[in-house]
C-alpha cells in the first residue's frame, strides 16, 4: 500500500485503487466548464441533479495554462477519504476524534528542503500575474471571478505568536489581489485578523493549495473542540503520526506548507476592503456548500500578494463548493466533535455520527444512540442539545437507535417512518445562531426570524422509547457467508 505524505503521493494510491481517479488530456476551459464537467462524474453533495459520487479526476490540458492541470473531487467520497487516511468509512469521525485528542505539533524545515519553494515567482516582477501562475477555475459563469477553494490559510496572532491552518473563500481580483470572506465569529484566523486591525496593522498569511489530505480535513476541525491556542495542523500530525513539515515563507514573517504544490505569499491588508464580484457585477460569489450560489458581499478583507512559490510541473488542487467533497472536509470534524462532546457527558451511549450530505456535512447530523437501561431514556435528547453546543451551525439532528445504519439514507428514513410521531418526538429550539448561507434564515422568509444566520434547530427523534423495545425488533434474517453464493460481489480483503 502506498504511504500517503503529500497531495503527489495521495493521486498515486488513488491510481493503485480500481475506480477512484480518472485522468483526460481534452481540452476544457477553467472558465465554468471545468466545474460543469466534474459536477456529471462525481461532484455528488448538495449540487444540482443530475450528479453522482465518483472518482477524482485529473484534467492535463488545460485552456490558458499550458503544461498546466487540475485535480478535483479528491475528497468527493466518503470511501476514498477512508483509502486515504487509512480508515473505515465509518470510523473516520472516531478517527478524528482521537486524534485531536493526541496532537502531534507541526516543525519547521531549512528552506532548502521545501519543495514548495523550487519555483519563484516575486510579484514586484513586471510580468508578475497571479491569475496566469495559479490556474485556480471559476465554478459557474456567474461567478466573481476564479476561485481557490483549497488554499490552506495559514496565519498567526501577531501578539501571542499563536498559529492556526483554516479554509477560506479566495477570490482572484486583480494580478496581485485576492479577496477573501471570512465567516463572521467562525474562524480563527478572522480573529487574528480583527486584533491585527485594530492594531493599524495587516495580518501575514500564507496559502497553501494542494497539500496532504489529512491537513485538509483536520483544518476544519472549530470551536470548542478546537479553541484558539489550538493548532489544527496537530490533528493531521496526529492522523499520520508525524509532525507536518513547514518552511518560513521567503517575503513574509509566516510558515507555510513545505510539501505544497502552490504556496501564496501575502498580507491581509489592514483597513482595506472590496467588493467580491468588482469584475464581474453579478451580485453573485460561488457555489457555495448549501446548493445555492453565495451572495457577494460589498466589502470583504483583501490579500495583497508578495509572491508565488510552487513545486516543478505543480497540480492545482480545486473543488466544487456544494459536492460532497465539502461534505467529507466539514462533516468528518463535525462527527468527530459531537462524538467527543456526547462521549464526555455520557460515556459508551453515542455510537456513530454521520454528518448528512443533504446538509452539506455541517446542517444536519444523523445521531446513532444506544439505550441500555431505563435511565437512558430521554439522554437521546441531551445527546442532541450536547450536538448543538458541540457545533453551531449545526440545523437538524436525527437520533436514531443501534439497528439503524446512520450512514444509509433509506434506513434513517425508515426510522423516521415506523418511530417517529412528529406531535410527540418533533423538539423545536428557536432563534438560535446557526449560518448565514442557509437562505431560509433571514427576516424575509419569517417574521419570527429576528437576523441573518438565525434558524430553529429542531431534533427528530426516530429513537423506540425504552420500555417499547421488545415491541420494534426488526425481521431476524439468518447469518450467512454471501461470497460462497456471489464472490465477485463479496471479495474477502
Amino acid at each position: 500500500m502506498i504511504k500517503v505524505t503529500d497531495f503527489r503521493s495521495s493521486l498515486e494510491l488513488l491510481k493503485s485503487i480500481p475506480g477512484q481517479l480518472i485522468e483526460t488530456d481534452e481540452p476544457v476551459h477553467p472558465h465554468a466548464e471545468l466545474s460543469g464537467a466534474y459536477r456529471y462524474v462525481g461532484a455528488g453533495g448538495t449540487v444540482k441533479r443530475p450528479t453522482r459520487i465518483g472518482p477524482a479526476m485529473i484534467f492535463n490540458n488545460v485552456v490558458g495554462h499550458e503544461g498546466a492541470r487540475v485535480v478535483i473531487g479528491l475528497l468527493a467520497s466518503r470511501e476514498r477519504v477512508g483509502y486515504l487516511l487509512e480508515a473505515q468509512p465509518d470510523k473516520l469521525g472516531h478517527l478524528l476524534k482521537d486524534a485531536v485528542k493526541d496532537p502531534v505539533a507541526p516543525v519547521v524545515v531549512s528552506n532548502d528542503k521545501a519543495v514548495c519553494q523550487e519555483v519563484v515567482h516575486y510579484a514586484d516582477a513586471p510580468d508578475f500575474d497571479l491569475r496566469k501562475i495559479v490556474p485556480a477555475p471559476t465554478n459557474t459563469e456567474e461567478d466573481a471571478g476564479p476561485y481557490i477553494t483549497m488554499g490552506m490559510c495559514y496565519a498567526s496572532d501577531i501578539e501571542t505568536g499563536v498559529s492556526d491552518v483554516t479554509i477560506h473563500r479566495l477570490c482572484i481580483q486583480s494580478r496581485d489581489e485576492l479577496s477573501m470572506w471570512i465567516t463572521p465569529g467562525a474562524r480563527h484566523l478572522g480573529t487574528f485578523f480583527e486584533k491585527a486591525e485594530a492594531m493599524g496593522k495587516s495580518l501575514p498569511i500564507s496559502i497553501s493549495i494542494g497539500v496532504d489530505p489529512a491537513i485538509e480535513i483536520g483544518s476544519c476541525f472549530e470551536a470548542p473542540t478546537t479553541p484558539v491556542g489550538y493548532n489544527e495542523l496537530s490533528v493531521a500530525g496526529a492522523i499520520r503520526k508525524r509532525p507536518v513539515e513547514l518552511v518560513q515563507c521567503l517575503t513574509i514573517n509566516e510558515k507555510a506548507i513545505a510539501n505544497a504544490e502552490y504556496v501564496i505569499e501575502g498580507e491581509i491588508m489592514a483597513g482595506t476592503r472590496v467588493r467580491e464580484d468588482k469584475n464581474t457585477n453579478t451580485g453573485k460569489a460561488m457555489p457555495e456548500f448549501p446548493g445555492y450560489t453565495g451572495h457577494a458581499p460589498a466589502a470583504i478583507p483583501v490579500i495583497k500578494v508578495k509572491a508565488v512559490t510552487h513545486r516543478k510541473n505543480p497540480i492545482m488542487q480545486t473543488v466544487i463548493g456544494p459536492s460532497e467533497e465539502h461534505v467529507s472536509m466539514a462533516g468528518i470534524p463535525t462527527e468527530a466533535s459531537i462524538l467527543e462532546m456526547v462521549d464526555k457527558a455520557m460515556p459508551g451511549r453515542l455510537l456513530n455520527v454521520y454528518a448528512h450530505s443533504a446538509g452539506g456535512g455541517k446542517y444536519m447530523a444523523v445521531l446513532q444512540f444506544k439505550k441500555s437501561v431505563p435511565s437512558d431514556e430521554g439522554r437521546q435528547r441531551q445527546a442532541a442539545l450536547l450536538a448543538f453546543s458541540a457545533f453551531s451551525e449545526l440545523k437538524h439532528v436525527v437520533l436514531v437507535d443501534e439497528d439503524v445504519d446512520p450512514f444509509d439514507s433509506n434506513d434513517v428514513l425508515w426510522a423516521l417512518n415506523t418511530r417517529y410521531q412528529g406531535d410527540v418526538d418533533t423538539i423545536f429550539i428557536p432563534g438560535v445562531r446557526c449560518h448565514p448561507l442557509d437562505p431560509s434564515e433571514m427576516p424575509a422568509y419569517s417574521p419570527m426570524i429576528r437576523d441573518r444566520g438565525i434558524s430553529c434547530k429542531v431534533i427528530f427523534d426516530c429513537t423506540v422509547p425504552f420500555n417499547l423495545k421488545d415491541q420494534f425488533v426488526r425481521s431476524k434474517f439468518k447469518e450467512v457467508d454471501p461470497s460462497r453464493f456471489a464472490p465477485d460481489l463479496f471479495k474477502k480483503k
